[in-house]
């Protein structure tokens, strides 16, 4: 894609995620991330990050991570908008995560493969960079990646 927008962040989980289902029956995941840094002076500086996370990702995220998790969150940036009831507009900058992994850089982890759950990867449905359709023209294939 010509103007991707995908991110990348490593950070500390600040809450645990929230599994909720939309009307449609979609699963959906929220928690927030935090991100440390050094800034001027060697002061620290936290960032933090809003994570959404749609379907199989979803539900294997509010299965695997808790709060305190230090994680590495691929994604895309996504600005919503509302009016509160008091008619003020406000705005919010989130990551809708393509994938969650644990970091390993202090810790270790068991991975536990899932059975295959259909056709959806849990992710966005664009291609991969790269990679090109399915032979049948259509993204994702109903096949198991691995």
């Amino acid at each position: 894609m010509a103007f991707d927008n995908t991110v990348t962040v490593v950070g500390n989980v600040t809450r645990d995620p929230e599994l909720r289902f939309t009307p449609g029956g979609a699963p959906v995941t929220n928690f927030g991330l935090a991100w440390n840094r050094k800034g001027q002076n060697d002061e620290e500086v936290v960032s933090f990050f809003d994570i959404t996370c749609w379907r199989n990702l979803a539900e294997n995220v509010a299965e695997s991570i808790t709060k305190g998790s230090r994680v590495v969150v691929y994604g895309r940036l996504d600005q919503r908008s509302w009016e509160t009831q008091d008619g003020d507009r406000r705005s919010k900058v989130e990551i809708v995560a393509d994938d969650v992994a644990p970091s390993l850089k202090w810790a270790t982890a068991e991975i536990t493969r899932n059975e295959f759950r259909g056709g959806d990867s849990g992710g966005s449905t664009a291609p991969p960079s790269g990679g090109g359709q399915a032979a049948s023209g259509n993204y994702p294939t109903d096949e198991e990646p691995f």
